[in-house]
């Protein structure tokens, strides 16, 4: 019997360093940041765009105050983008 993709895909992140997932995360927070314009808000999207998928994934087993924090925190990230683009 074959495992599907997402669930191959899902043990796969779960066997990643939590320190390291951390690290390159905050280089990319950072590095959008301080960036100037579009190179800096792509790099601000691609963080985006993964922590949403990362954030779809996991929504079934997460509490309703987690979700929150979360939409929030993916609300203001790409608020950030829209903000380096212009």
């Amino acid at each position: 019997m074959t495992t599907p993709p997402s669930e191959n895909l899902l043990r796969r992140l779960a066997r990643v360093n939590p320190t390291t997932a951390f690290l390159i995360a905050l280089a990319l927070l950072l590095a959008g940041l301080f960036l100037p314009g579009i190179i800096g808000a792509a790099l601000l999207f691609v963080l985006g765009a993964g922590l949403a998928a990362l954030t779809f994934t996991t929504w079934p087993v997460q509490s309703p105050g987690v979700r929150a924090i979360r939409v929030t925190l993916l609300v203001l990230l790409f608020a950030a983008v829209v903000a380096k683009v212009i």
